[in-house]
């Protein structure tokens, strides 16, 4: 497969996709949406790809949505500042938030506007010390899109979420771990390493299990705890009744590391 905006590698159990316009900043154009469906369409059917990360060539994971790219019209043949998000944003996060594997964001630098909450939509997020968060909406007077006004209240709060949409301050790697959008923060020299050794560690993870904790995470949104509770014990069956479980169970009592197949 040939891309035009990214790069796509798999290796031991991952798909690593490169965001690669280093020259604007990885900034997102409709082609690289056009090369994400594609990449992220290839690691979902490849079986031996276990884990997706995203990252970044360059200086910055995304200063967000390519400002120079022209403006798509709507019906009536004025420009329509929802058809790009209708057209490439929302199926994005969508395809993101529901992606059967563990996906990981890491943020090899700034992760701006639309490309932040891209991040946040994965999984997990890792950063490097340099690397930082910004909902830069309000400084075009625009409203933050691509997920952030859903995502950012449900893991920082409400009252720091909208502080956060409304001044559009840059959030470091380390407060952003502090507020919980960051899991991780690496120096930078050794930044793509611990990000490969985490993603192989989950690569090597029950992933089936892993689908059902996604799965229960997802639902825990609008559940109330009583279907919570039903779920988590249906969910429970699925995995107990496992291949990886019983490997999971003999690696215990043989002290060993698990073989998990995914199964």
């Amino acid at each position: 497969m040939t891309y035009t905006t990214i790069r796509y590698g798999a290796a031991d159990g991952v798909a690593t996709i490169t965001l690669a316009r280093p020259d604007k900043l990885n900034a997102i154009s409709a082609a690289m949406h056009a090369d994400l469906r594609t990449a992220l369409a290839a690691a979902e059917a490849d079986v031996s790809v276990r884990c997706v990360v995203i990252t970044g060539e360059g200086r910055a994971f995304s200063s967000g949505q390519d400002l120079t790219e022209e403006r798509l019209p709507g019906p009536d043949g004025k420009i329509d500042f929802g058809g790009r998000l209708d057209r490439d944003y929302n199926p994005l996060i969508l395809r993101l938030h529901l992606f059967p594997k563990v996906t990981m964001a890491a943020l090899n630098g700034p992760a701006v506007g639309a490309a932040a909450n891209i991040a946040l939509a994965c999984d997990i997020v890792v950063a490097a010390r340099s690397a930082f968060l910004q909902q830069a909406f309000a400084k075009i007077a625009l409203v933050p899109d691509s997920g952030g006004t859903w995502i950012l209240p449900r893991i920082v709060g409400p009252k720091l979420a909208l502080a956060l949409m409304l001044t559009a301050d840059q959030v470091s790697a380390a407060d952003a771990q502090r507020m919980g959008l960051v899991y991780q923060v690496h120096d930078d020299a050794v930044f793509a390493a611990e990000v490969a050794a985490l993603a192989k560690r989950l690569a090597a993870g029950p992933t089936q299990t892993f689908r059902l904790i996604k799965e229960a995470s997802r639902a825990s949104a609008h559940n109330d705890l009583k279907a919570q509770l039903d779920l988590e014990r249906d969910l429970q069956r699925v995995a107990g009744a496992s291949a990886d479980f019983s490997e999971g169970v003999a690696a215990f009592r043989e002290k060993r590391l698990p073989r998990f197949q995914g199964c």
